[in-house]
């Protein structure tokens, strides 16, 4: 395809802060994550990029350090910015590591989307285009007002990684909707089932009030779920809870979980080839970022996630 370039499209590119891309034909971007080789978790990202890139023909290239250390993936940023691709889309998984890196390649004039880890701040300072991923204090906020219609005023948050400020913001998220003190409702479980599940067990015995439950995801999930079934409480608590696995989506079925958060991977992948592309072929892009998720699964469209997952979902 021949591309020709526009007066209009030069200007917003240049009011974009990046020099013009070179129009071509192929266009080549270069996605990567911090995901170590074993997180099967991307693979629907992976399925993202192949299927933009098909529909949009171009070449998506994914790269990530193997066992997920994130010094080697600012190396492997210097060197994807080095081959001087169409675009790069990356995550903010340490904004110290990695926001020199990205910076310098948006310095070089190549488009930068950041998605999945990361702020919506974090990508602005590095100069990207824009961030695709979810907020994760609005996340928690969306899990709230469910609870809250669901008639949930005592709550435990189960925070596994307390150390991460995005975790606090859900649980922040969660109460603020209620209309209530986060305070000590939140828990530092820790990461060790054994533990998490005897932390839940001892928290809903002093507090017999409690009826609600947000997890952050299966590490938490899981053993909270048997905390449940041994204090005969499943199904009694409203349980919400981010992120999905089989046995998520099993306690979605038996009603013992009303939902789970999925922040929707497949458009953190899929979003940015497409807006890479058409920002190389015709100058435009859109002025904000992009909240790829909260999207809520329930017992009405868990046949649907579970059809899909590792795909699509």
């Amino acid at each position: 395809m021949k591309k020709i370039v526009m007066t209009m499209a030069a200007a917003a590119v240049a009011f974009s802060g990046l020099t013009a891309p070179a129009f071509a034909d192929g266009e080549r971007f270069v996605l990567v994550s911090h995901a170590p080789d074993s997180d099967s978790w991307w693979n629907t990202i992976k399925n993202s990029i192949a299927v933009a890139g098909d529909q949009m023909g171009v070449e998506v290239e994914y790269r990530n350090p193997p066992t997920g250390d994130l010094a080697d993936m600012a190396r492997i940023i210097e060197q994807a910015s080095a081959s001087n691709p169409d675009g790069i889309i990356a995550t903010i998984a340490d904004y110290d590591v990695l926001s020199g890196p990205l910076s310098d390649a948006v310095a070089k004039g190549i488009p930068v989307i950041t998605i999945n880890s990361g702020t919506e701040e974090q990508s602005k300072k590095i100069g990207a285009l824009m961030h695709v991923g979810q907020p994760e204090y609005d996340a928690g906020k969306g899990a709230g007002e469910k609870a809250k219609a669901a008639g949930v005023t005592n709550f435990l948050c189960v925070n596994h990684y307390i150390t991460n400020p995005a975790s606090v913001e859900r649980c922040q998220g969660y109460a603020d909707a209620i209309g209530v003190e986060l305070g000590g409702q939140m828990i530092d479980s820790g990461q060790d089932p054994a533990e998490i599940k005897s932390k839940v067990m001892a928290y809903l015995q002093g507090h017999p009030d409690t009826n609600g439950i947000l997890t952050l995801g299966p590490t938490s999930a899981h053993p909270t779920l048997a905390a449940l079934e041994e204090t005969g409480k499943s199904g009694t608590i409203h349980f919400g809870t981010f992120d999905l696995s089989s046995e998520i989506a099993s306690g979605i079925k038996s009603d013992v979980i009303a939902f789970a958060i999925d922040q929707q991977p497949y458009l953190q992948g899929y979003l940015p080839v497409v807006i890479l592309t058409n920002l190389a072929r015709y100058g435009v892009v859109p002025g904000n970022s992009i909240n790829s998720g909260p999207g809520f699964v329930t017992e009405s469209n868990i046949e649907l996630v579970e059809k899909y997952a590792g795909e699509y979902r």
